[in-house]
């Protein structure tokens, strides 16, 4: 199976879907914020954009081979050295994310946190009014109208990530190698207390499809849209190349 023209068509239908997104947005006019009837709109495209386009790196990425430099040994200092806080717990650093790479598409499929406790909040617009016996009544902000503004600086990055993404799709696809690689060899040697995820997509249906499976000849209902087709073929080429490299 050569998924390299099925890659290469799919690439370009999610780079005119993102041409499309960008003149929604109306990005290149300068604009820091849109109304919330369509930010969610784009929203509603993107995140399947951005899965597509994930799982079309892991397919890139089939049968690529990176080496790995050498981990580095670092020789504790001494305990006279360090002064007090040779006696203190040593506590896990944070790893500090660049601004470069906070600009990439993320690689790996966000979880699903099915025990996430959910809280269910009052809107404003049906909370009581009333503070005190003594106190007057307090008047309450309207409810949210789809005409709000909203902020659109995170969905701006988002929609610069994927396009970064498309244009450089061998660049990402060495990322995905170096990634998996590296959690190939930390699964070797697991970390107590340490999470590794074992695929970089996560069960079910992907996130923002429609469609549970590709199937060329199946004739879908109208709420199907191309984004739907182009993330459930892309899935499968990404499954595919899972495959392959495991069996390898």
């Amino acid at each position: 199976m050569d998924g390299s023209a099925a890659i290469e068509r799919n690439r370009e239908a999610l780079k005119r879907i993102l041409a499309m997104l960008v003149s929604m947005a109306g990005m290149a006019d300068g604009g820091s914020t849109l109304p919330r009837r369509l930010h969610r709109a784009i929203l509603r495209l993107l995140r399947p954009a951005e899965a597509a386009a994930r799982r079309l790196i892991i397919a890139a990425a089939r049968g690529l081979v990176v080496a790995l430099p050498a981990a580095r040994m670092r020789k504790p200092k001494p305990a006279i050295g360090r002064g007090p806080r040779a006696f203190m717990p040593v506590m896990p650093k944070k790893r500090r994310r660049c601004p470069q790479h906070a600009r990439n598409l993320r690689l790996l499929d966000p979880l699903k946190r099915p025990f996430r406790p959910c809280f269910h909040y009052t809107p404003a617009h049906a909370a009581p009014r009333i503070l005190s016996l003594d106190a007057p009544f307090r008047l309450l902000p309207p409810p949210p109208s789809p005409d709000d503004p909203v902020d659109a600086a995170r969905l701006a990055l988002r929609l610069e990530a994927l396009g970064r993404a498309l244009d450089d799709l061998p660049g990402q696809a060495r990322r995905f190698a170096i990634w998996k690689a590296r959690n190939d060899a930390a699964q070797q040697k697991p970390a107590a207390g340490r999470f590794r995820r074992l695929s970089p997509l996560r069960r079910g249906r992907p996130p923002g499809g429609r469609l549970s499976g590709y199937d060329p000849s199946a004739d879908h209902p109208r709420r199907i849209r191309e984004i739907d087709e182009i993330l459930a073929h892309a899935h499968a080429l990404a499954v595919y190349a899972l495959e392959f490299s495991d069996t390898s």
